[in-house]
């Protein structure tokens, strides 16, 4: 591998942690490098992929907690089964290949632009603990999330913001710092079971991861910060949507 390589690996990985940060879908920049680049099959890349999304999303929630923006009290009913959910997702993970779940995420996202952009003025909200959605409701989708999350990650990010600020009223910058914790935690399980299926190619992993934790301090120390985050990161997350859709439908 050329010494150009590992450059673009860590930059690409640096990149990646400010999206998952801000945004998600870093993975889909991850991903890529792991198989096109670094030329892993797809289910060791998926593995080693986790190192990173571990690393960054525990970075940025530390730094997130570190200046105050996360509280955690509120928020067990949304990362409970989260977590519960990406167990269940990383095990089916170790046997399926994830590629027949490409057009299944396209469609995704292009559902989610249209919610995105629709009454835009429901993503600038500040949070507010008083009118979170009923259990029988969060439990099951929180569990989807989840699921998905274990199985592929690419994505997830954004479907968890969406849930927590559409439907758990959380600002986008409040769920931001929950979408952290709960990738952190459930990705550690999730490198336990690729680790054990023999799934994780450390030396590639532990650059990308290297690149994501940088990428993740930048974009958490902005985003706990900076007096209109909530505004940027709303535009952002736009902006990593409409990029994730060209390079699905014209890439």
């Amino acid at each position: 591998m050329e010494w150009t390589d590992l450059i673009i690996a860590l930059i690409g990985g640096t990149a990646a942690g400010i999206i998952n940060t801000l945004a998600g879908n870093g993975s889909a920049i991850t991903l890529l490098i792991l198989t096109e680049l670094l030329q892993l099959p797809p289910n060791l890349a998926n593995g080693s992929n986790r190192l990173g999304v571990f690393s960054g999303s525990m970075v940025g929630a530390l730094i997130f907690h570190r200046n105050g923006k996360l509280n955690l009290e509120r928020s067990g009913p949304y990362l409970i089964p989260t977590i519960i959910g990406a167990i269940g997702g990383v095990l089916l993970a170790v046997w399926v290949s994830n590629e027949q779940f490409r057009e299944v995420f396209r469609l995704m996202m292009v559902l989610m632009l249209v919610v995105i952009l629709v009454k835009p003025k429901r993503w600038l909200r500040t949070t507010d603990y008083e009118r979170a959605p009923r259990l029988w409701v969060a439990i099951p989708l929180f569990l989807a999330i989840g699921f998905y999350g274990g199985f592929i990650q690419m994505g997830m990010g954004i479907f968890f913001l969406a849930a927590m600020v559409l439907g758990a009223r959380y600002s986008i910058n409040d769920a931001n710092a929950v979408k952290l914790v709960a990738v952190s935690a459930y990705t550690l399980l999730c490198i336990a079971i690729f680790q054990w299926q023999g799934l994780i190619h450390w030396p590639f992993g532990l650059l990308l991861a290297l690149g994501q934790v940088i990428g993740a301090t930048i974009a958490a120390n902005f985003a706990s910060q900076h007096p209109q985050a909530d505004l940027w990161a709303y535009r952002f997350l736009v902006v990593i949507i409409v990029l994730a859709l060209v390079r699905l439908f014209f890439f």
